[in-house]
Parts: structure tokens; C-alpha cells; sequence
């Protein structure tokens, strides 16, 4: 089967490219080695930044001025005026809320630059704050930053594209080289049927995170161009208020916190910023322990009492930057007939998608047609379902006389 473009990675990254590809008459497919969205994407918190947090020391900074556009397009999206129509996903919420400490660093981090954003904080009177919030000593503000449900998003996008999407183990994949970076042949295997599938790709896209190491080194190359960024994120359950949005301190996200609903009712809070950052040198329970006090510090009068917690980690997958730190937007290194694509943030997966489609040529008119054995073959392959959100995977969750107790052997 000849294609335009073989893409390997079934984010949002991926999938996004794909609707794209498919709509302007390209022959693509999606090749996905576990769930839609394991890793990265599922781990998300799912906010559209626009850039404010980039702002907090005071300037536009260049990665603000990548970001600013996104909250914008992606609501286009979701409101169905803009392809890909994603009026499918489900929005934990329509926006988010900035609020900031009593502290002099954290006023002045409220400041920020906000001049050129797109989305500028709309300051709340008291009457207007969530309920999470009503109690905040300092300013409370609304950003309009959509927070989507990633596994919504997810299954919308495979919904548009699930003929395209095929499940294959790496084990059962074999990439034939022309040249160290160039991919002459995939063949894949079903170990279930005994069928094979030749595929022969003008252009391959790497776009699974962290697994583009693997495959870069599996196709004659290094993976010296990428880097890998982890975090440490909490979890809180039980019966807590809604809460979406960002804590500020000085030039800092001291923590930002997206909430959704189990299987059980519960809410469920994700715990990410500042907190997730130091957490990466933090075994689970020291860092449940400081978030539990990090949350009392920053949301005055929160009951915990009853809530548990969890935490999970997860690597930021990156194109590699001098010293390892955040690049300023998203990454794509063009070798031979392979393209590495990085997104960095998940509101920048629209971007990644048109800068890399600037670089494929266009779809070839004299590509022959699929025979009937490979669109039989294609039909039949598995394909993949969406990832798990990270507190419906088994994991242990402790309480908060657990937590206690650990404080009180360290102090013994």
C-alpha cells in the first residue's frame, strides 16, 4: 500500500495531523503501539493555555507569543466553525481561574504582562469566585482557557479517523531502510490472523513522545535531538469543590489544579505546577504530604479532612535544548523522508500540525489506488482505544491519617 505519510504515535499530536492530512486528500495512516493518548496526552491536565503564565517576570516572552492565538482556534474548534470539528469533546470547563497568596511576590506575579496577549484575566468580584476560592485573601480572576477532557478529545479525533488508525506492537513492525534516514518499507505483522502489510510511505512522522527514541534509533538515527522533561503529579479525590486554574508566587505557578468526576462521583483534583516540579525528587508520600500543606497554604479554609491521594509521574517528551530547559514552542527536525515533531503543550498540537504539513509535499495524483486485498487487510487489523485517565488505572491511594502517620515516624 504507497502513502503519502505513515505517522507513528496516537496522541493528540498524531491524531490531529491525521484529520488534517485525510481532509486535504492525502493518503495517511496512524500506526499506535498501546492506547490512544498513553502517556502525554491522557496525562494532561487539558488546558488551552494563552499564554499568561509565561508572563509572570514582567515580559513577552516568546513562548507567550506562540501560545496567544491557540485559546482561540481551539474554541473555533469546539464550537464546530473551525475543522477539525471537535464538538465531540467534552469541556471540563469553559475557563480558568488565576488567583494568587498574600504574599508580596505573589502580587507582583499577578501583574505579569498582559499586553499583546489574546486572553487577558478578567478580575472577579467576591460574589463571582468559585466556591473553592471564596475565602482567597488576594485578587481572584477568570481566564478564558478552555479545559477539555483529553480522553474526549481523544476519542472525538479517532472517531473522525478510525479506518486510518491501525494497533501494531513494535514487535511486530519491521522498518526498511533506503538510508540512515530515510524509510524505504514498513511491513507490519498481525500475530492473530498471520497477515502482513506492506507498507511503502513517501514521508514517515515520528509523533509519539517519548517513544520517538526508539524509533528514531530504529531508523538509522539519534536521539540526541530530543529530551525528555519529567513531572510528578498529584491527585486528590473525595467530596472537594470544582476548581480549575492556576495559584501564581512571584514569577512561579505555584500549583494549577484541573478537577473532573470518577466513575464513583467523586471529584477528583490534578495537582500540577510548582508542586509537580519539585515532586520529581520526591518519593510519593514526602510529596503528598507537602501538596496536602501546598493546598491549605494556597486555598484557604479547604477541607481535606476526608480526601486521598495519589500521585504519577510522567516524562515531557521535548526537541533537546541548550541546558535541558522548556523550549520556547514546539519542536520538528526534518531527516531524509522522517519527520520528529514535538508539540511541548498540548494547546500548540494545532501549530505542530501546520508547520509540519508545511514540510510534506502534496499528495502525489498518481499514487495507485489500495488493491482489495490491502483494504481487506486494513479493515480487519485491531484498533486501539483510548488510554485510561491516570486515576481510573489501579494504583494505591492513601489517606490522610497514612500521611500522618509517615510524618510522625520522620520525626521519631
Amino acid at each position: 500500500m504507497q502513502l503519502d505519510v505513515l505517522i507513528f504515535g496516537g496522541g493528540a499530536a498524531g491524531l490531529w495531523l491525521l484529520d488534517d492530512l485525510t481532509r486535504r486528500g492525502a493518503r495517511a495512516l496512524l500506526l499506535e503501539s498501546d492506547r490512544l493518548g498513553a502517556g502525554q496526552t491522557i496525562a494532561s491536565q487539558g488546558i488551552i493555555h494563552g499564554g499568561l503564565k509565561y508572563t509572570l517576570q514582567g515580559a513577552l516572552t516568546p513562548s507567550a507569543v506562540q501560545i496567544r492565538d491557540m485559546p482561540g482556534l481551539w474554541r473555533d474548534c469546539l464550537a464546530g466553525i473551525r475543522q477539525p470539528d471537535l464538538r465531540g469533546v467534552r469541556l471540563r470547563s469553559p475557563h480558568c481561574h488565576l488567583w494568587r497568596t498574600d504574599s508580596l511576590g505573589s502580587r507582583l506575579g499577578m501583574i505579569g504582562a498582559r499586553v499583546g496577549l489574546r486572553v487577558a484575566p478578567q478580575v472577579l468580584a467576591d460574589d463571582e469566585r468559585p466556591i473553592a476560592l471564596a475565602r482567597c485573601p488576594g485578587v481572584v480572576a477568570r481566564l478564558d482557557e478552555q479545559v477539555m477532557a483529553p480522553e474526549s478529545l481523544l476519542a472525538t479525533l479517532f472517531a473522525q479517523n478510525e479506518k486510518r488508525v491501525l494497533s501494531v506492537a513494535p514487535s511486530h513492525i519491521q522498518i526498511d531502510l533506503a538510508a540512515s534516514n530515510t524509510v524505504k518499507a514498513v511491513q507490519l505483522a498481525n500475530p492473530a490472523t498471520g497477515a502482513k502489510l506492506n507498507l511503502a510511505p513517501r514521508h514517515v512522522v515520528l509523533a509519539a513522545g517519548r517513544g520517538n527514541a526508539e524509533l528514531r534509533r530504529r531508523c538509522g538515527l539519534t536521539d540526541a535531538s530530543m529530551q525528555s522533561r519529567p513531572l510528578h503529579m498529584v491527585l486528590v479525590r473525595g467530596q472537594l469543590p470544582p476548581l480549575n486554574g492556576h495559584c501564581v508566587d512571584g514569577r512561579t505557578t505555584r500549583v494549577t489544579i484541573t478537577s473532573d468526576r470518577d466513575a464513583a462521583g467523586r471529584t477528583v483534583w490534578q495537582v500540577g505546577g510548582q508542586i509537580a516540579e519539585i515532586g520529581v525528587e520526591l518519593d510519593e508520600r514526602s510529596l503528598l504530604a507537602r501538596a496536602r500543606s501546598e493546598l491549605q497554604a494556597v486555598i484557604p479554609g479547604i477541607d481535606l479532612s476526608r480526601a486521598e491521594w495519589a500521585s504519577y509521574r510522567v516524562d515531557r517528551a521535548e526537541r533537546a535544548t541548550p541546558g535541558g530547559t522548556r523550549p520556547e514552542t514546539i519542536g520538528v527536525v526534518c531527516e531524509g523522508n522522517l519527520i520528529t515533531a514535538w508539540p511541548t503543550k498540548l494547546a500548540l498540537v494545532p501549530y505542530l500540525a501546520e508547520q509540519v504539513l508545511e514540510r510534506i509535499s502534496s499528495p502525489q495524483t498518481d499514487v495507485h489506488e489500495a488493491s482489495e486485498e490491502e483494504v481487506a487487510i486494513s479493515d480487519a487489523w485491531p484498533r486501539p482505544q483510548v488510554a485510561l485517565l491516570p486515576w481510573d488505572l489501579p494504583r494505591a491511594w492513601l489517606s490522610n491519617d497514612d500521611l500522618s502517620d509517615r510524618s510522625r515516624r520522620k520525626a521519631a
